[in-house]
């Protein structure tokens, strides 16, 4: 298998449908169910690189016509990390699912072709509409960004807390606090420390439902 480094191979383009933009980190986008799909990749500690337009596809057409396709990404996952390891790297095209009805015949050309070339290379193919994005997760995500660098949160408490919640083994977030501070000020000051540990992935929780104070959390194992 290969060990690709791409750099951008098509220049983000104006239509209709376009919001253009960059993703720190990550690169530009030209839609944004593209944008809201780098936020999800940007979140996911398994990935090691994402670039955008990775590659140039070269394919026959049914008239036997040389035409090109650009995906919209490539994944790079990590190899020092499980599941990760175990994760193919994956090519993938971002689009609304309208456009897979309407625009089908000329899709699916391209997109055998996309899966031949990964088929070559080890990696894996896939199509990711607003049905995979747009979820509740997406809205976690985007609540949790802003307290991943814990530039508001407290290392002292970051440690009782885990030795908290590693007591109690399950709880949610009203009840954590409220163990640890009789004080509702102290327990407002606390909790960006609580979603810097969980945007961190040292505490557990289910983020494919909406994240609120009774959302059940755990101690994630080390």
């Amino acid at each position: 298998m290969t060990n690709p480094n791409f750099k951008p191979v098509r220049k983000i383009g104006i239509s209709s449908r376009s919001i253009v933009g960059t993703v720190p980190t990550l690169g530009k986008y030209e839609s944004s169910l593209e944008r809201d799909f780098m936020e999800l990749i940007r979140f996911d500690k398994n990935v090691h690189l994402y670039t955008p337009q990775p590659i140039t596809i070269a394919y026959r057409d049914a008239q036997g016509k040389t035409r090109r396709y650009t995906p919209d990404g490539f994944i790079q996952y990590r190899r020092d990390i499980m599941p990760a390891i175990q994760m193919p790297h994956t090519l993938c095209e971002i689009k609304y699912r309208t456009d897979l009805g309407t625009k089908w015949q000329e899709l699916l050309p391209k997109w055998r072709a996309a899966r031949r070339h990964c088929a070559q290379n080890g990696w894996k193919f896939m199509v990711i509409t607003e049905r995979e994005i747009r979820t509740p997760y997406l809205e976690n995500v985007r609540f949790l960004w802003p307290y991943r660098s814990g530039d508001n949160a407290n290392a002292v408490l970051a440690d009782e807390m885990l030795h908290h919640i590693s007591e109690m083994r399950e709880t949610d977030p009203e009840a954590l606090l409220c163990t640890m501070f009789r004080d509702r000020w102290n327990r407002a000051t606390a909790l960006p420390t609580l979603w810097y540990l969980i945007s961190n992935f040292q505490i557990g929780c289910d983020l494919m439902r909406p994240l609120g104070m009774k959302s059940t959390i755990w101690k994630l194992e080390d």
